[in-house]
């Protein structure tokens, strides 16, 4: 059995604890290759992908209201932009739960 003293020092050690991260440096040679990536990224997630993708929910949305589209049809489209905006916070969970 654990005395106060032992219990408090044992909480310390345990919340001071962090685990060792990996290094997060790009290999060498990699420049181009992580800049032209970025440069796809800022096109898909950019200005003109946001003000696309609204457009295409609001037709889609309007279209399913109006019986001309099928809501199944409809609701993939939505997903799919739910999916392409949010890819980067679905990939950071998906590494936070790996990395436990």
């Amino acid at each position: 059995m654990l005395n106060a003293r032992q219990t408090i020092l044992t909480v310390t050690v345990a919340l001071g604890a962090t685990p060792a991260l990996a290094q997060q440096t790009d290999p060498a040679g990699s420049g181009p290759i992580l800049a032209a990536l970025q440069w796809i990224e800022g096109t898909l997630l950019g200005n003109v992908a946001t003000t696309i993708a609204v457009i295409a929910v609001a037709v889609v949305g309007l279209m399913m209201l109006t019986g001309r589209i099928d809501w199944r049809r409809g609701l993939v489209v939505v997903l799919g932009a739910f999916i392409v905006f949010g890819a980067a916070a679905i990939v950071e969970g998906m590494r936070s739960i790996v990395a436990r």
